[in-house]
């Protein structure tokens, strides 16, 4: 089982146990945390839902992010993944969710967030935690680090440790 796939089932045992359902809601990614949460048997009893907002009028639209924040701070930022992490709880009603924006690249970077830099968020009923990650390598690196580190972070949030932390 490769490592991803191992977090995901990690994750699932964790949900199962708390009896609680997640939901993602992803930019850079693709997609790519809920592929690999539903790579595992069973996942239905704790998956909710998955956002694939790339867009920035699907973010507002999708999960309500305002437009304002998008033109103050920008889709790479905290405000933008709170807000993504919170729209996608409330229209799923998922307990727990991750939500992650970011430069995957080879392009898009710029001297303020350059190629791979990345915002995560994960929420737990009225907690919201954040993180900004710098990853390094190409668009395939930059995005598998992404997934990893949201699943790290949701098990660290299912286990009562800050998901930032470590």
């Amino acid at each position: 089982m490769n490592p991803i796939t191992q977090r995901a089932a990690l994750l699932g045992q964790h949900l199962v146990r708390l009896q609680a359902q997640v939901c993602t809601a992803e930019s850079c990614t693709g997609g790519g945390i809920a592929e690999a949460i539903t790579r595992i048997p069973g996942s239905s009893a704790w998956f909710e839902a998955g956002y694939v907002t790339y867009s920035n009028c699907q973010k507002n639209l999708q999960l309500q992010v305002s437009d304002i924040l998008f033109n103050t701070v920008g889709a790479v930022s905290k405000e933008v993944v709170e807000a993504m992490a919170r729209g996608a709880q409330f229209h799923s009603e998922a307990r727990l969710a991750v939500a992650v924006s970011g430069v995957a690249g080879p392009g898009g970077g710029s001297a303020e967030k350059p190629v791979g830099t990345v915002w995560l968020a994960w929420a737990d009923g009225e907690r919201c935690f954040t993180e900004c990650r710098l990853f390094a390598g190409d668009r395939d690196e930059v995005r598998r680090q992404t997934v990893e580190a949201a699943l790290d972070g949701l098990i660290k949030l299912c286990a009562g440790e800050n998901p930032n932390q470590g």
